[in-house]
């Protein structure tokens, strides 16, 4: 069966809101490591990684084997948010190997297993435990497609989608917005500091360290560090989404750890669960978890499959620096090789930007040529995605635990793809 013929039932019955597949038109069967393969046995290497859930890979033999085991003895699968063992190993966990390394005092809040029930948990407790209702966003961010989110999400195309207004948010400029020599903060400090500028003084930021379906946009050390500190300084509640640039994916746990602030409130999701499982939550400063009991609920907001991986996917390899000293030996190869086909191509004027293992060609002179290249890649057997407003921007996200064989296999079907399309 041809892979057109193969797609008819999606065509036929699947919504038109189906996306990925339009990019990837295969139907896949199985997966291991950074290797998809079709139902045809045509095998694809994945710098996609489940659109950042799978930083350790497809079917981590350390998870399926523990999950594997839980499900034989009959461990509990849904548990709302009831205790159980799996809960409270995980817990532990995370309490060990992730707060006390970082000096961190965060409760955990588990809800509804999508990183846009996270990010609505997040606005819902700022504005509970400060009373105010305006919350500052920032241009190209994306933290979702519930109402929430979507307000605080830059992208007119999902926007548009909302049907209604997206009220109580104000959006500013993201670092380097306006240039590398603007800093984007003396604009939020003159509207704060001002009361003719129709500001109010907002219950919370909202911001993302990197900013992955914007375009690969990294917040530099510094600019963290000075919104930290007008956040601080005027009661403002800061909340780091780091649900695409978690969990190793920008070489350390925390996107936000390079900076060295701490925020009051994390959303957490993605690779959390290690194995793909549906899994979010939220850290939350003591002092802000004002939550009354149920007042933020969901039916599956314990999936304890997803503990069980998470849980081991923490102990496996958290529970040391080596594999952070590995994804930095991959990050530097991974810089070095787009560096090079950007110099390679200087009339294209190709900027790399990003960080560990999450970096984007931005192909600003010519915004079709990354979807185009991104087409090419997938008939030479990669799987990689774009990003960015005008989806301008190739995105590398492979799984932290790709191999640098893999890594390097990868890089040449895109060199291979990017002579193909500028041949014409």
């Amino acid at each position: 069966m041809s892979s057109a013929t193969a797609l008819d039932v999606f065509d036929r019955r699947e919504s038109e809101v189906r996306g990925y597949v339009r990019a990837f038109p295969t139907v896949f069967d199985r997966a291991a490591g950074s290797t998809l393969v079709d139902a045809d046995g045509r095998e694809y290497l994945d710098f996609f990684a489940g659109a950042g859930v799978l930083n350790y890979g497809h079917n981590n033999p350390a998870f399926t084997a523990a999950l594997i085991e839980y499900l034989e003895r009959g461990g509990i699968i849904h548990g709302l948010d009831m205790a159980t063992s799996a809960k409270k190993a995980f817990i532990e966990a995370f309490e060990r190997l992730v707060l006390a390394p970082r000096g961190l005092d965060h409760k955990l809040q588990f809800t509804g297993p999508t990183g846009a029930n996270a990010v609505e948990a997040a606005l819902k407790v700022a504005r509970q435990a400060t009373g105010r209702s305006n919350v500052v966003a920032f241009t190209n961010a994306f933290h979702g497609l519930s109402l929430g989110g979507l307000a605080a999400t830059g992208n007119s195309h999902y926007r548009a989608a909302a049907g209604v207004g997206l009220d109580d948010v104000a959006r500013l400029p993201f670092d380097s917005y306006l240039g590398p020599d603007v800093d984007t903060l003396d604009l939020f400090e003159r509207m704060l500091d001002d009361p003719g500028s129709g500001l109010d003084l907002p219950a919370a930021v909202i911001v993302e360290a990197v900013q992955g379906e914007g375009g690969i946009n990294v917040a530099s050390p510094g600019w963290l560090q000075r919104l930290r500190a007008i956040t601080e300084a005027r009661g403002i509640l800061l909340i780091l989404d780091e649900i695409q640039a978690g969990v190793g994916r920008t070489g350390a746990f925390f996107a936000f750890e390079e900076s060295g602030i701490v925020p009051d409130i994390v959303t957490v999701s993605k690779s959390i669960s290690g194995s793909g499982l549906p899994m979010s939550l939220v850290l939350l400063r003591p002092e802000v978890d004002v939550w009354k009991p149920g007042a933020h609920t969901g039916t599956f907001r314990g999936n304890n499959l997803a503990f069980v991986s998470a849980r081991v996917a923490l102990e496996t390899y958290w529970a040391d620096g080596a594999f952070m000293d590995g994804v930095a030996a991959k990050s530097a190869l991974l810089r070095a090789e787009l560096d090079a086909i950007a110099a390679e191509h200087p009339e294209q004027g190709f900027v790399v930007r990003g960080r560990g293992l999450f970096y984007g060609i931005a192909c600003d002179g010519d915004r079709t040529l990354a979807g185009r290249v991104s087409k090419a890649a997938f008939e030479r057997g990669l799987v990689i995605e774009t990003s960015g407003a005008h989806d301008e921007v190739l995105k590398f996200l492979p799984a932290l635990t790709i191999t640098e064989e893999e890594l390097r296999r990868g890089l040449a079907i895109v060199r291979e793809s990017l002579a193909a399309v500028l041949a014409g």
